[in-house]
């Protein structure tokens, strides 16, 4: 399926919110979810389901001063 990543579009056969980042070596790492705009938070994205289209953003937090 196509969704769009950060702003990109992307191929994927992942199915959840949870297996698009363990497909992107994501999986072990803080970062913040959404789908579609809304906020997804790290105990909701294994059942998060993904569909053709949807617009997923993944950040990284970020330390500055």
């Amino acid at each position: 399926m196509k969704i769009i990543l950060n702003g990109n579009p992307h191929e994927t056969q992942a199915p959840t919110l949870d297996a698009v980042l363990v497909e992107l070596d994501f999986a072990d790492a803080v970062v913040a979810t959404a789908v579609n705009g809304t906020f997804v938070n790290a105990a909701e994205r294994a059942e998060t389901r993904l569909a053709d289209g949807d617009q997923v953003e993944i950040l990284a937090p970020m330390q500055g001063g």
